[in-house]
């Protein structure tokens, strides 16, 4: 009995920090992301029914003249996609006296590094120009072996550069389906393909990631292509006029986004760019939960990062309407890479859960029911397929919004990790599995890799709500926590076969 009296007493032992603290705190919180919500829901809202508009492309596609193009392929110790990366370059329709293959081997493995030199030289034996790259310094993230590949001397003969990172696999006809805007269309700057996944189905893990990378290619890339002729160049998969690149000034590394800082420095100069919707390009998703977390920081650390050192940049550029800087301040940065992530935790994770506890502050049924589903069935547009997954996706995205959360304001206050890059690992032909063979035995990660003490806080905060508001509550929320608690309990084994390793991480530091 004596612990059902102990579990009694716990309103009662609470109650004396709900008024003074907890009350008018968790009010001013509501109110902050019901802001938020809007905001958020707003923006999803504009972008859809854009997205619904039957979309004209007055843009010249004739297809007649071929301009010299340099082909750029970044790798750092690829081992299991370094040839069929180089393959997929090489065998690109285009005539070979009017195309540069350039490798940019940053690779640090002495086996790699020979191995990499051998597929060149196979390929320049069968009359393709290819040429090898490497550089003494290896600062600069990403950004700095396409800079300094830009710096030799016969890139000048070149008008264009189609940029593929070493796990892409562009179709033969990908320089035919993309140059062509370029070269009838003065004023574009960017031609962007859209990413195809290759291993969406290897498990639980990379089915979400499809699920989200979808709607950004499909509504977000598109929307911004034919509203502002802006959107962030995507790192990989594009080509650009080195006239437009070189205007911008080149690639720079002050953070761990140069293909979104390149994009952003082009538009202020004027420059347009177009996606390209049905030109796809395959791409292999990360398959471990440690993998992906690495770069779920990077992407979410980066552009606020970015924010931060471009805002007054953007506001007072003279060459760019004032409706589209305020696209680029409000809506790309400041709702998509800020409000997003941190009303997704704060809200549906802190907030709401903590009002089990608080009774006193209510959430109108709009801004914890409404909103979040409306938002969440645009969120599905882009992957119809995988609509039976949505509560499962839902959960993901919520635990991943810890670690967005986190890596915002490590950029924002360009804190401790703001530099940090970690190449994501590419298993290449290892995710392929021949039929009658074993699937590949599931590495298990030190318990240091696979436990994290953040997700279990909040997973056993989760817990507690969903516990009291069984035992005290009149609301009925416990499902929802309860069912996210356990979403952040089992979210490090949501993982394919294999596991990062110190050689992923990557020499691109400053």
């Amino acid at each position: 009995m004596k612990p059902l009296s102990s579990m009694s007493s716990l309103p009662i032992r609470l109650a004396w920090v709900q008024a003074p603290v907890l009350v008018p705190l968790l009010r001013v919180a509501v109110v902050v992301c019901l802001v938020m919500s809007a905001m958020l829901f707003v923006e999803k809202v504009y972008k859809g029914a854009v997205f619904a508009l039957p979309i004209k492309n007055d843009l010249e596609t004739g297809n007649d003249g071929y301009p010299m193009v340099l082909v750029q392929i970044p790798m750092y110790n690829e081992k299991e996609v370094y040839q069929l990366s180089i393959g997929v370059a090489c065998g690109l329709s285009w005539p070979s006296d009017r195309i540069i293959i350039q490798v940019l081997d940053d690779s640090t493995d002495p086996v790699i590094k020979e191995l990499v030199v051998w597929e060149c030289r196979r390929w320049a034996s069968k009359g393709v120009n290819i040429k090898r790259e490497i550089r003494a310094n290896r600062a600069g993230y990403e950004a700095g072996p396409l800079r300094e590949g830009m710096k030799h001397s016969y890139v000048t003969r070149c008008d264009f550069v189609a940029i593929f990172d070493a796990d892409f696999q562009p179709e033969p006809d990908f320089l035919c389906r993309t140059v062509p805007f370029l070269l009838h269309n003065p004023d574009v700057g960017l031609v962007q393909a859209r990413w195809k996944f290759v291993n969406s189905d290897e498990c639980l893990l990379t089915r979400m990631q499809e699920m989200w990378l979808d709607y950004h290619f499909t509504v977000e890339q598109e929307f911004g292509s034919f509203a502002y002729s802006f959107f962030g160049f995507n790192g990989t998969s594009g080509v650009w006029r080195i006239a437009a690149l070189n205007e911008a000034g080149g690639w720079k590394d002050r953070t761990t986004v140069e293909d979104m800082d390149l994009a952003i420095r082009a538009s202020l100069k004027g420059w347009k760019f177009v996606y390209l919707y049905d030109v796809k390009v395959k791409k292999e998703l990360p398959s471990t939960f440690k993998a992906y977390r690495y770069q779920q920081h990077r992407w979410s650390c980066g552009p606020a990062n970015l924010f931060r050192k471009m805002v007054v940049e953007i506001a007072w550029n003279k060459k760019v309407s004032l409706w589209k800087k305020i696209h680029v301040i409000y809506s790309f940065f400041f709702v998509r890479k800020i409000v997003a992530h941190i009303v997704t935790f704060v809200f549906y994770c802190v907030v709401i859960p903590g009002t089990v506890l608080v009774p006193e502050v209510e959430i109108p049924k709009w801004g914890a029911v409404y909103i979040p589903s409306i938002i969440t069935l645009l969120n599905a547009v882009g992957s119809p397929r995988s609509l039976h997954l949505v509560v499962f996706w839902v959960l993901f995205e919520n635990v991943m919004s810890l670690h967005r959360t986190k890596a915002t304001f490590i950029g924002l206050l360009e804190a401790g990790r703001v530099n940090e890059w970690i190449v994501t690992e590419k298993l290449g032909d290892g995710l392929k599995v021949k039929a009658g063979s074993k699937a590949p035995k599931k590495i298990r990660l030190p318990i240091g890799d696979r436990v994290h003490l953040t997700e279990i806080g909040v997973g056993a905060y989760l817990f507690f709500c969903s516990c009291y508001d069984v035992a005290f509550g009149k609301r009925s929320y416990f499902v929802f926590p309860f069912l996210q608690a356990a979403a952040f309990a089992v979210g490090s084994d949501m993982s394919g076969p294999s596991a990062p390793t110190p050689s992923n991480r990557s020499p691109f530091r400053r």
